[in-house]
């Protein structure tokens, strides 16, 4: 069987040669020193999910994810740095990775999250069904909202949260569940991800004015859609 690839970007070639040690028995991963090295090889071949640096020459982290996602916005993408500011997590999320694992991370825990993000991505490419979404039609197969304006293409996990709130519409939803079902925990940096992740969602559906995410204080947000008179 074929394995997963990995494009992996880290500049400590201890760390490199750990995680890189660690993972080729799982999967197949190329690892790059430098952000500008990683982006020819992103522009070269087919990758799976990419996990990437922030503190690297050439071009950092943020610059490389940003390129990564104009080129791709499926792909999943994990950052794995020492930076363990709240503003970089917020800032990576922002950029569009769907995870933030802050160094030191037991190697146990970052297969998990890969494990996590290929499943949900294999899980979704064998769901065909189409939604409707005020005038968009969503594509969970391939991360996408379509209308007469065009075609918006969402990452893995703004994909899986406009999923979660489709097949729960009209409800009122905790935040706790909402990030027991997508991040599978609710500890207080998930829960920052929530808003971002909310705030990116809403802007992609602030063309469709009959689209509303409540934000219910204290205890967490309801999809609903407006009835047309």
């Amino acid at each position: 069987m074929e394995k997963f690839k990995i494009l992996y970007a880290e500049d400590d070639q201890t760390i490199a040669f750990l995680i890189q040690d660690s993972l080729e028995s799982h999967y197949d991963i190329s690892c790059f020193s430098d952000g500008k090295s990683a982006l020819e090889a992103f522009r070269q071949q087919d990758f799976d999910i990419c996990l990437l640096d922030i503190m690297m020459p050439e071009m950092n982290g943020f610059e490389l994810a940003e390129q990564i996602r104009s080129r791709n916005s499926e792909i999943p993408i994990i950052f794995i740095s020492a930076k363990a500011l709240k503003e970089d997590r917020i800032r990576g999320l922002k950029i569009g990775a769907d995870d933030y694992l802050v160094k030191p991370f037991s190697i146990e825990e970052l297969i998990l999250k890969i494990e996590v993000f290929l499943r949900r991505s294999k899980k979704t490419n064998t769901s065909p069904q189409k939604y409707k979404v005020g005038k968009f039609d969503f594509d969970p197969k391939n991360y996408t909202l379509q209308d007469s304006h065009g075609t918006i293409t969402l990452t893995q996990r703004e994909s899986e949260l406009l999923f979660y709130f489709i097949r729960n519409k009209n409800t009122v939803l905790k935040r706790q569940d909402i990030l027991k079902a997508i991040w599978g925990d609710d500890d207080y940096f998930m829960g920052r991800s929530l808003d971002v992740f909310i705030s990116r969602l809403r802007k992609v559906l602030a063309r469709e004015e009959n689209i509303v995410i409540e934000n219910l204080h204290g205890i967490g947000f309801r999809f609903s859609e407006k009835q047309l008179l």
